[in-house]
């Protein structure tokens, strides 16, 4: 038995790793919020002066996209981190876990939650509408 849970360790340890090293690449690398968040288009970008109707469309949707990727960015991040406390947690042991480390786990958890809830109640809506506009086609 304490071969199998030395494998167990070692086998939580290596995927510790790898999810250290996806962390650090993702945060990093050209999907990080930092970079996504740094990639802003002005509304000047379009052209000035004329009457543009759909650049302004353009725009309302670029500004709404880059939005969903840098929350989703975030989200990504959140949940990695969350995913690399908790295998940190169960490699040592929850009780030896630090005060900041429990904490930190569970400002993540609380936060993906809320995002998760607005998601669903923004898909709840997003249903109704569509619902109610197939019920006004069909009358």
């Amino acid at each position: 038995m304490g071969s199998d849970l030395h494998k167990g360790v070692n086998a939580l340890e290596k995927f510790k790793n790898d999810v250290d090293a996806l962390l650090t690449d993702f945060t990093g690398g050209p999907g990080g919020s930092a970079k996504i968040a740094a990639e802003t288009v002005t509304r000047g970008s379009f052209g000035t002066g004329l009457p543009f109707a759909e650049a302004d469309g353009f725009y309302a949707q670029y500004n709404r996209v880059h939005k969903a990727l840098v929350d989703l960015s975030k989200s990504l991040g959140d949940q990695i981190e969350l995913y690399r406390l908790g295998v940190h947690a169960a490699n040592v042991g929850y009780q030896n876990v630090d005060e900041d480390t429990r904490q930190s786990f569970h400002t993540i958890r609380t936060r993906l939650d809320a995002e998760w809830g607005k998601a669903q109640d923004a898909q709840k809506k997003s249903d109704h509408t569509d619902a109610t506009d197939v019920t006004k086609d069909m009358g």
